[in-house]
């Protein structure tokens, strides 16, 4: 297994943090190849600039900076997100990411002919996880329509391998959480992990 673990979280000792040591405590246990991208850590620049969007189509991926992230992407068949809701949605250097990264030649492929849509190009992904924490309810995050949760497990899955699992765990409530409601929900990302690393993750939503 070559996992890709893409985190944003702008503060060490949180508890995104804890959540991230844990996935990469399973993925360690379970023999895989891990890159981590710490966005906040390496100050991943998550504006598309003029210049780029000019480009966008025959991106200067050296000379953007991109190599290593998108080296990461095309050498991964796991990729996982760890990052807290923020306004029910991605933090910006995350969206960012993926404005910046998942470019056309490498995460998709334009379309040819009039009427046409984008083809796949994260074929090799066979496994895609999202791990999150929230500080609204389950209920009030689903009304809103989750739109963080919509644009990875929808957006990019589309992208990746027809059949490619998939793991989702958030902590909602989290602006009133607990020592116990943390610790429990801690144990629940080993339990989706401990499936997912072994191929049998089944689709599931966890509540604080």
């Amino acid at each position: 297994m070559r996992a890709l673990v893409v985190y944003s979280h702008p503060r060490e000792g949180s508890f995104t943090a804890a959540i991230r040591d844990r996935i990469l405590s399973r993925l360690d246990a379970a023999g895989a190849e891990v890159r981590l991208f710490d966005l906040y850590a390496e100050g991943f620049d998550p504006v598309l600039s003029a210049q780029e969007h000019e480009g966008y189509l025959s991106p200067d991926i050296e000379g953007l900076q991109l190599t290593p992230h998108v080296d990461a992407l095309l050498w991964c068949d796991t990729l996982i997100f760890v990052y807290p809701t923020w306004w029910y949605g991605l933090p910006a250097i995350m969206k960012g990411w993926l404005d910046r990264v998942l470019l056309p030649g490498v995460a998709f492929h334009m379309p040819q002919a009039e009427g046409e849509t984008i083809g796949r190009g994260l074929t090799h992904i066979t496994r895609l996880g999202v791990f999150t924490t929230c500080g609204a309810s389950w209920w009030l995050t689903r009304i809103v329509g989750a739109p963080g949760r919509r644009t990875l497990l929808r957006g990019v899955r589309l992208l990746c391998a027809r059949r490619c699992r998939t793991a989702f765990a958030a902590h909602y409530l989290m602006d009133s959480s607990s020592d116990a409601s943390r610790a429990k929900h801690l144990a629940r990302v080993d339990s989706e992990m401990a499936k997912f690393v072994k191929g049998r993750t089944v689709h599931q939503e966890v509540t604080a």
